[in-house]
């Protein structure tokens, strides 16, 4: 078990099953038992998967004095993380509301409330007891980059869409990743290059790239390769929302565990596979056994199909 300090959004989500995209209009549909609300938010995502891994996490991020937040607080308390470090700054709780299709595809819609104009206030201690530090792409998470490298930490950061590598949003956090995701989303099929020169810009040691239904792709600074990995499905696709969120938890708690990259990844891909059978972004994670499980039916036939480019 290790000590995973996991700084980011927590906000209160609902999800909504439609028919297709695009969504036509009609004034009224009644989709019994398809509409729920849940706490969610990449930092929760990423907290409520680790917890269920059975890694110790240390949650930092910010709510509002309302309804949601409390909520959200309740929801901690029930998966045993500490809600000390979940701070009452916001005039409300961020929240969003999620469209998705019977093949899984979704559009998002976050409000993030005055979140990106809030400080957390970062204590000089915050990141003294992780073994790993999390830091979701959020503003308030500025200050905590410097720290984490100042007690020399290593750092996981996931970038989602990106499409430049000099991106101004992201740059802080690209340049401070030890451990750096991203979609494919902004990439495109060529993704070799832009990962290649990621690295050369900001010297990360490992680069992950989610591409979806394609697999994911592994950079590593040891010897500059790129692994490609094919998917794996291991049930009923029903929504892809969190499926991200879930591969880089995936990874993150099997590499500090000690697991190859590789190996990482291709639990991770199981991992994040098996979440999008349930809808909503913090629902469906499976145990470490159950991983295990599904690694000895599917890892040989990743490993012979993997290509290195």
């Amino acid at each position: 078990m290790k000590n995973i300090l996991v700084s980011g959004l927590v906000n209160v989500e609902t999800t909504v099953p439609v028919r297709k995209f695009p969504v036509e209009y009609y004034p009224i549909d009644y989709p019994f038992f398809g509409i729920s609300t849940a706490v969610s938010g990449v930092g929760y995502n990423i907290t409520a998967a680790l917890t269920t891994l059975g890694d110790k996490v240390t949650l930092c991020g910010m709510v509002g004095d309302d309804f949601q937040g409390e909520y959200i607080r309740r929801s901690l308390a029930r998966l045993q993380v500490d809600t000390g470090g979940l701070r009452t700054a916001l005039c409300q709780t961020p929240s969003s509301a999620i469209l998705y299709d019977p093949q899984g595809k979704r559009q998002v819609y976050c409000d993030l409330k005055d979140i990106q104009e809030t400080s957390y206030g970062f204590s000089g201690d915050t990141c003294r007891d992780a073994d790993l530090v999390v830091a979701c792409n959020i503003n308030f998470n500025r200050p905590l980059l410097a720290a984490a490298k100042a007690a020399n930490k290593t750092v996981a950061t996931d970038v989602h869409v990106l499409s430049d590598i000099h991106d101004d949003y992201n740059r802080d956090f690209m340049a401070a990743a030890n451990i750096l995701f991203l979609s494919d989303e902004g990439v495109g099929e060529n993704y070799a290059p832009f990962l290649r020169a990621l690295a050369q810009t900001y010297h990360n040691e490992i680069i992950v790239l989610g591409r979806g239904g394609k697999g994911a792709a592994l950079w590593q600074n040891r010897d500059g390769s790129i692994l490609e990995l094919p998917s794996v499905q291991v049930g009923e696709i029903v929504n892809t929302v969190g499926a991200g969120d879930a591969l880089f938890s995936g990874f993150l708690h099997h590499y500090a565990a000690g697991c190859t990259p590789e190996e990482a990844l291709i639990r991770a891909q199981i991992f994040a596979s098996a979440k999008i059978r349930a809808s909503g972004g913090a629902k469906g994670f499976i145990s470490e056994e159950i991983i295990e499980a599904f690694y000895s039916q599917f890892a040989q036939q990743m490993k012979q199909s993997a290509v290195y480019r």
